[in-house]
C-alpha cells in the first residue's frame, strides 16, 4: 500500500477555505492555470475555461470526473463529457441564497437610486436631485423570469418580505404547485413583462437561453420600468439593452453579469448614471463561497472513493470510469 499511486487532481485555481487541503489528504493536487499538467489526471477542477472534447481526449482515459464550482456550467460540454463516460458535478445548492440576496440588493439599489446618491455626495453635486427620486417596491409588480433555486428565493423574499406582487414564468414548471403568498405562477412571458415594473432573470445560459431577453422582449416592458439581470451576461441582448437605455426606456438597470466578461473598459454601461453594475460577484461571500470550495471537495473525495456523488449532472454515466 506504501507505494500505490495516488490519483491526481488538476484544479485551474485553488479552492479556498481549506477545501483543497481535505483533497490533498487523498490525492495529489497540481494547480494550474493553463490546464497544461491536466493529462493524465484523475479529476479536473476548472475555472473559465472551456471543458469540451478536445480537452477531455487531451487529458486521457484516466479522467473520471469534471468538478465544476457553482451553479452554472455554460463553459461545459455537457454531451462530450457523457460520450467519454466522464462524470460531471457542480455545487447546486450552494450559491443560491447569496445570488438571490445579490439579486435583491440589485433591485433595491436600482429602485431608491442608491448609486445616483452615492456619486452625488462623493463626486458630482451637479446631479439633479430629480434624477435621485427612487420607486416605492411595496405593492409593485415584480416579474421573476426562471423558477429555479435562485429565482425560487427572490420570489420568496420580495413577495413575503418586501410585499411586491411577484409574477413567475418558467416553461419547466407546474403551474398547479404552491407558492408563497403573492406569488403568482404564468404560462405567459409576453404577459409577464407587460405588467411588471420590475423583472429579475434567473435562467441559465444554454443555447436555447441565449438572448432569451432580446429587444422584442425589452420593449414589451412599460417605459420607465426596471431591469436586474444576476443570471448569465448572454442571456439578455447587451447591445439591445444599450439601445434601449440610452432611448430612455428604463428607469434603471442592475447588471452582475456581461457579455464578454469582464465587460471592456469603454462598455457605455458602465459609464450610464441609471446602470448599477458589479464584477460577477453575488455568490461571492462568505457562506457562498465556503459551501461552493467544500461541495467540490466533499464529491472529489467521494468520486475517489467511489462513492456516487449527489450532483452529478449526467447521472446516465454512473459509475463511468470510476469502477475501472
Amino acid at each position: 500500500m506504501a507505494n500505490q499511486i495516488r490519483p491526481k487532481v488538476v484544479m485551474q485555481m485553488e479552492l479556498r477555505m481549506g477545501a483543497t487541503d481535505r483533497i490533498r489528504e487523498v490525492a495529489d493536487v497540481i494547480i494550474d492555470p493553463t490546464f497544461e499538467a491536466a493529462i493524465g489526471a484523475d479529476v479536473i477542477v476548472p475555472g473559465s475555461i472551456r471543458v469540451d472534447a478536445a480537452l477531455l481526449d487531451r487529458v486521457g482515459p484516466n479522467l473520471k470526473l469534471v468538478a465544476k464550482p457553482g451553479i452554472g456550467v455554460d463553459s461545459v460540454d455537457i454531451p462530450a463529457c457523457t460520450a467519454h463516460q466522464v462524470l460531471l458535478v457542480n455545487t447546486p445548492d450552494a450559491p443560491t441564497e447569496s445570488t438571490a440576496e445579490h439579486a435583491v440588493a440589485l433591485l433595491m439599489a436600482v429602485a431608491k437610486r442608491v448609486m445616483v446618491g452615492d456619486m452625488y455626495l462623493r463626486s458630482d453635486r451637479t446631479i439633479p436631485r430629480a434624477e435621485m427620486i427612487g420607486t416605492e417596491l411595496l405593492g409593485s409588480t415584480l416579474g421573476v423570469v426562471g423558477y429555479g433555486r435562485i429565482g425560487r428565493r427572490v420570489a420568496e423574499i420580495c413577495a413575503l418580505g418586501l410585499r411586491m406582487n411577484v409574477l413567475v414564468y418558467d416553461p419547466y414548471i407546474s403551474l398547479d404547485q404552491p407558492t408563497p403568498e403573492r406569488v403568482t405562477l404564468t404560462d405567459n412571458l409576453d404577459g409577464l413583462l407587460r405588467q411588471s415594473q420590475f423583472v429579475t432573470v434567473h435562467v441559465p445560459l444554454t443555447p436555447n437561453t441565449r438572448h432569451y431577453i432580446g429587444e422584442r422582449e425589452m420593449r414589451l416592458m412599460a417605459p420607465g420600468s426596471y431591469l436586474v439581470n444576476a443570471s448569465r451576461g448572454p442571456v439578455v441582448d447587451e447591445a439591445a439593452l444599450i439601445r434601449l437605455l440610452q432611448e430612455g426606456h428604463f428607469a434603471a438597470v442592475g447588471l452582475d453579469v456581461f457579455d464578454p466578461e469582464p465587460p471592456h473598459p469603454d462598455n457605455p454601461l458602465l459609464q450610464m448614471r441609471n446602470v448599477v453594475v458589479t464584477p460577477h460577484i453575488a455568490s461571492s461571500t462568505d457562506r457562498g463561497i465556503h459551501a461552493m470550495m467544500h461541495g467540490v471537495a466533499d464529491q472529489v473525495i467521494q468520486v475517489l472513493n467511489r462513492e456516487r456523488p449527489p450532483h452529478l449532472l449526467n447521472p446516465e454515466v454512473w459509475p463511468g470510469r470510476v469502477l475501472g
